[in-house]
């Protein structure tokens, strides 16, 4: 099974970073407000990053160096993507 590791642009133009097995159900949890705390309480917009993983310990490890990015880094990281 596949997993995946996104980031959610928010309002306030700040990022979530997660990893999931179901980016589209995660994706629905987090816009009703029942995932993660922070995009409670900042609404997320929409999906910016994702990546594919073959195991959970990959996305996790590559979940964890995105967190340590900072808000430039993650900006440049979803416009290579995006190219």
């Amino acid at each position: 099974m596949p997993y995946y590791v996104y980031m959610i642009l928010c309002e306030g133009n700040n990022f979530y970073t997660g990893y999931t097995s179901d980016l589209d159900l995660r994706m629905q949890l987090h816009m009703k407000g029942k995932a993660a705390r922070y995009t409670r309480m900042h609404k997320p917009k929409k999906i910016v990053y994702v990546e594919e993983f073959a195991s959970r310990a990959e996305a996790m490890k590559r979940e964890k160096r995105i967190k340590r990015l900072n808000h430039s880094q993650k900006m440049a990281l979803t416009n290579a993507k995006l190219q």
